[in-house]
């Protein structure tokens, strides 16, 4: 037995197999003793009938109470391929975040106990991802071709969430909360340090940083019979998700980058008055705009598109004074108009015209960095895997 550590919390794995497997199973599980054996013969017999890549389950006990366990361990003693993670806390992201830290396969899949997506999904499923064409895949529910049987309650709740992820998150696919997924093993090991999420919102975060960082996600229509006897709290398990759904809201690149032009905005302010005087309104402008420009770009750089080192840096400045003489443009025009209009403004008005017209120049900016001086930065290169 191989003991790991898990914030603190200690995980316990029965490694059988000796050689790294191009896919890995995990199937989290607490409190499962009912269902546990069936469900877990049957994706083995499945696997070992239909699966041409090399493969290895994974069975993740979230500190059961009952004999989930015991009857783990006693089906990976007998099963080949089939191996045992113990956690002493609940938390199914927490499972999935140990196993799939620990795993030497290429690609990592889970899907739920109860076995409710069909598993003629599942090459489909890995297929892209151990090829290299995808990054992360999907089974969905909500997609054209989907075969789904559930109650009207379940039923709206699912679609109520994907579409408020759509509305407040920007989502950019379909079925959020299907058990049934798949990611590359280095996408997995650029994403879990991010991902803060232990428990069921921990695959919607996990889509939304892979979503925000350009990774390809593919998506599956699968077959999918709701198991009546679902051990999920389905409010809670809402309210946890709504307030997962508003942390990541203001932690996204848009409220980073909206911290940092008010602070921009702040200090463009301040140096205008300050050179205003000896300068004059053109030239203050001119000089507190460039200055506040190179520090907002190389902020947005790092915090907001998440660019590090050096790589690319002078071509992206570049690129940023671009930019910059568009906000020149703009917010000289706006001074230019208000001297027609009034002479000798006041210095309050002056600044009021100013940040108006840079409010304009701010949006323009972020669509700039985001589509154009970043774009090609913030995506991140994977390699395939070989066969």
């Amino acid at each position: 037995m191989i003991s790991a550590t898990l914030t603190a919390e200690p995980a316990d794995t029965d490694r059988l197999a000796p050689g790294a497997p191009a896919l890995e199973i995990v199937v989290p599980v607490y409190n499962e003793q009912s269902v546990l054996e069936r469900s877990i013969r049957r994706l083995h017999e499945f696997l070992g009938a239909n699966m041409p890549f090399a493969w290895r389950i994974v069975i993740a006990d979230n500190a059961s109470t009952d004999a989930t366990l015991a009857i783990a361990r006693a089906l990976a003693h007998e099963l080949s391929d089939t191996e045992v993670l113990h956690l002493g806390a609940k938390g199914r992201g927490r499972a999935l975040r140990a196993a799939w830290s620990g795993s030497d396969a290429e690609v990592l899949c889970y899907m739920d106990v109860d076995l409710s997506t069909d598993l003629r999904a599942l090459l489909p499923l890995v297929s892209g991802l151990i090829s290299g064409h995808s990054d992360v895949a999907i089974g969905t529910r909500l997609a054209h071709g989907a075969r789904v049987v559930r109650g009207r309650k379940r039923e709206l709740i699912s679609r109520t969430y994907n579409r408020l992820l759509r509305v407040v998150l920007g989502a950019r696919f379909s079925d959020a909360q299907c058990g049934f997924k798949a990611i590359r093993a280095d996408a997995a090991q650029r994403l879990l340090p991010a991902v803060r999420d232990d428990g069921w919102f921990f695959d919607t975060e996990l889509l939304i940083l892979a979503q925000r960082q350009g990774l390809r996600i593919h998506e599956v229509a699968v077959d999918w019979v709701d198991d009546p006897d679902s051990r999920v709290d389905v409010l809670r398990t809402a309210i946890d998700d709504l307030r997962g759904v508003a942390r990541i809201r203001l932690q996204g690149p848009i409220a980073r980058f909206l911290l940092i032009g008010v602070i921009s905005t702040i200090a463009y302010a301040a140096l205008y008055l300050l050179l205003r005087g000896p300068l004059g309104p053109g030239a203050a402008n001119a000089l507190a705009l460039a200055l506040t420009a190179v520090a907002n770009t190389q902020a947005n750089r790092r915090f907001t598109f998440g660019v590090r080192g050096r790589a690319g840096l002078l071509r992206q400045q570049a690129a940023g004074a671009l930019v910059y003489l568009l906000a020149l443009g703009l917010t000289s025009g706006a001074l230019d108009v208000l001297r027609d209009l009034d002479p000798q403004p006041a210095r309050t008005l002056e600044v009021g015209v100013l940040l108006l017209a840079g409010t304009f120049a701010t949006a323009t900016r972020y669509v700039a960095l985001r589509t154009w001086v970043f774009a090609r930065a913030a995506r991140p290169k994977l390699r395939p895997i070989p066969d």
